[in-house]
């Protein structure tokens, strides 16, 4: 059962329904689930469809989406259910709007998850007015952080996530634990309406690190959850120390959150490439 000392909601970072069920089994719990169009790819039943050479299409990918969000639905009845549009960088607002509008109709307790790009926060903003909640996805700067910030002001907490990398940053030599850091050192200057979602875990400590930092929510692989139950949810100290090795810390940038929405710096290399490839797997199974 959920540990009383535990300060982190805990998610599922999966697009499959049946790992759904074996982490309520051995956690006695789950705060939420997180999905994409990667995971979606993923998910047992698809890759059986494409090892036998079939492919779908957009129409019948988006409607298998949705089966796997309602089952998972009725596992996390109470938690938050993250679901992607399909998005590059190049996607106007208008198309994220139109997707955003579909899904948002699937379960009750959707978050909708859109690019930080110039046209995702901009339908964040106007999601957030019709009463979407939302988690702004590939975030790996500061300056991404802080628009997003920005551009929900005068939303409630729990209305908006804030999806920060760790994992792929790693990839790069930098480490993506200090990234959460920063952000956490530049939200406290706001109203606490945003919620950093640690996404990208890799290593178990990976995972014990953000405990460590309490962050507000953790999304993890299922092997990463067993793990933590095998080790009976411990919860470790705030002086964990996290062995970086070779990585280099990100510096930190005092960023302003009151700042004109044009003048943040949306653009990350590492934000292309997720978006990049969130829609190769995606195209992987379309005909």
């Amino acid at each position: 059962m959920r540990p009383q000392n535990l300060k982190t909601k805990i998610f599922l970072d999966s697009g499959n329904p049946v790992e759904t069920r074996e982490a309520i089994k051995f956690l006695g719990f789950l705060d939420g689930q997180t999905t994409n169009p990667s995971l979606i790819a993923k998910n047992p039943e698809l890759q059986a469809k494409i090892s036998r050479g079939q492919k779908l299409s957009s129409e019948e990918v988006k409607t298998f989406y949705r089966s796997v969000i309602e089952e998972i639905k009725v596992m996390v009845s109470d938690g938050s259910i993250s679901i992607e549009v399909y998005a590059d960088k190049n996607t106007s607002k208008e198309k994220i709007i139109e997707q955003a509008r579909e899904m948002n109709k699937w379960i009750p307790n959707a978050h909708i998850k859109l690019p930080i790009t110039e046209a995702g926060l901009l339908a964040e903003h106007d999601l957030l007015k019709e009463g979407f909640r939302v988690n702004m996805t590939l975030c790996f700067s500061q300056e991404q952080a802080g628009a997003v910030y920005n551009m929900s002001l005068g939303s409630k907490k729990g209305n908006v996530f804030l999806s920060p990398f760790i994992g792929r940053l790693d990839d790069k030599g930098q480490n993506g634990l200090s990234l959460i850091e920063n952000i956490q050192k530049i939200y406290s200057k706001g109203d606490g309406h945003v919620e950093v979602l640690a996404a990208s875990i890799r290593s178990y400590e990976h995972f014990l690190a953000c405990l460590a930092l309490e962050v507000d929510i953790i999304t993890a692989p299922l092997k990463i959850l067993e793990e933590w139950w095998k080790r009976d949810l411990e919860i470790p100290s705030k002086d964990f120390v996290y062995n970086k090795k070779d990585l280099s810390n990100i510096p930190f940038e005092d960023i302003s959150l009151d700042k004109n929405f044009i003048n943040y710096n949306l653009q990350h290399d590492l934000t292309d490439a997720g978006l990049d490839k969130f829609v190769s797997d995606w195209k992987t199974l379309i005909a």
